[in-house]
């Protein structure tokens, strides 16, 4: 019984909104952070939940200390100039959802040289939706992933100077699909839901070290987690004639590697007002090269050539202190698209983008710090050309392909941080 499924779309399991940062990463771990865009992030160490930017910075957290945070991120993506093999449609508005990203961070110091610490945190992840019967449906209809990491963290104040910290992060990952099928003479039949989960571990490094009184740098690597997810395929249709179309129910496993990051950061206190810092990401996206999917069976295998490429992200900002209680925070950011228009697609049609942030911090009294932060993102038009026989995609089930699409994209979103840090 020949089973016919599109899995064109597969390979983009992990698919998020292509508004927000390059891939599908989430750099938004901190509302203070996000004030400056990032910017100095492996440097600050202002409150506790700089860790997830570099452990390291644990060590300048006296006694215990507790952040709780999260981002609400609205994003606006439209696809306009739709054509496929029919010719030109409509134009699709509302592609990726709004979200939170929550986030949280615990600390305590076990003497004057160790503080460890746990890490709470939603690095990858959002949700693509295209209306079921749009023009491009074949190569995806709805992706949503979800990450939650967990990370252990140690830091040590090796000298004076130097401080150096190391995390565990222990990664939970899903990741659900669907798309629809075709017969290969362009009549849609159904669709095909693709979902997974797994639990992974990689690792954190970090340092930081102080130049001077008011200078200070900072280093983190975050190693690539390789995932290996299991789950099932299901797709389901009507009967087609002369060929027998059955209900496709199997367990499937994955291979899936998100990618490591190397940041290096730099703060400068100009003086009892102005705070100046400066930041550089690099994304090793290249690890992202292609999805492997095997069926229970083992009479399906897919395989998608992603070809992604490693990413930078550069940021600089500055803070302004109003008044004992009061912090103005400021920043930019260019964020470089991990996705070459021979390689996007409709899941994640990503391009380079501008960051502007601003912020502010309250400290309520000894203990208590609030802050927030609102973030405007504008990405660069993008667009697809997909040519449904190219061979990007193989299957060992005898899949027609899905048929070309092309579009246009426009895609912004607006972040809004809060959080609250405490000092026990």
């Amino acid at each position: 019984m020949k089973k016919i499924v599109t899995f064109t779309a597969l390979g983009l399991i992990l698919a998020a909104t292509n508004a927000n940062a390059a891939g599908f990463h989430l750099r938004e771990q901190s509302a203070a952070a996000q004030g400056n865009a990032f910017a100095g992030a492996t440097a600050g160490a202002e409150n506790i939940s700089y860790a997830y930017f570099n452990v390291a910075g644990l060590t300048r957290h006296k006694g215990t200390q507790m952040n709780l945070g999260g981002t609400y991120i609205a994003p606006e993506a439209s696809a306009s100039n739709i054509q496929n093999g029919a010719g030109e449609h409509s134009d699709v508005h509302n592609i990726v959802h709004a979200a939170i990203a929550p986030n949280m961070s615990f600390s305590h110091q076990l003497n004057d040289e160790v503080t460890v610490g746990l890490g709470i945190n939603v690095p990858f992840g959002m949700v693509t939706k295209y209306d079921t019967r749009w023009a491009g449906a074949y190569h995806g209809a709805t992706s949503k992933v979800t990450s939650v990491t967990t990370t252990p963290m140690v830091a040590w104040k090796a000298t004076d100077k130097l401080s150096v910290g190391a995390g565990l992060p222990i990664q939970y990952f899903k990741a659900k699909l669907t798309s629809a099928n075709n017969d290969g003479s362009g009549n849609q039949l159904a669709y095909t839901k693709v979902e997974g989960d797994t639990v992974d571990v990689g690792y954190q490094l970090g340092a930081m070290y102080d130049l001077s009184e008011n200078t200070r740098f900072g280093i983190n690597y975050r190693s690539e987690i390789n995932h290996k997810l299991k789950g099932e395929i299901e797709a389901s249709g009507p009967a087609i004639t002369g060929q027998e179309f059955v209900l496709m129910n199997q367990d499937i496993n994955a291979r899936i590697d998100t990618p490591a990051m190397l940041s290096v950061g730099a703060y400068h206190k100009l003086n009892d007002k102005w705070e100046l810092m400066a930041e550089y990401q690099r994304v090793y996206w290249n690890s992202f090269d292609s999805i492997d999917i095997y069926g229970s069976d083992y009479a399906f295998k897919s395989h998608t050539a992603e070809n992604w490429r490693d990413a930078n992200f550069y940021a600089i900002g500055a803070s302004y202190q109003l008044d004992d209680q009061w912090k103005l925070r400021l920043g930019v950011a260019y964020d470089e698209a991990a996705v070459k228009l021979a390689d996007r697609t409709p899941r994640i049609p990503d391009s380079n983008r501008m960051w502007y942030s601003v912020g502010l911090g309250y400290q309520y009294s000894e203990n208590l710090s609030i802050d927030a932060a609102f973030t405007y993102i504008k990405a660069k038009e993008a667009s697809i050309d997909m040519n449904g026989t190219q061979n990007q995609w193989k299957s060992t089930n005898g899949d027609p392909m899905p048929g070309d699409v092309s579009a246009d994209y426009t895609n912004s979103v607006k972040m809004f941080g809060l959080s609250l840090n405490y000092k026990f």
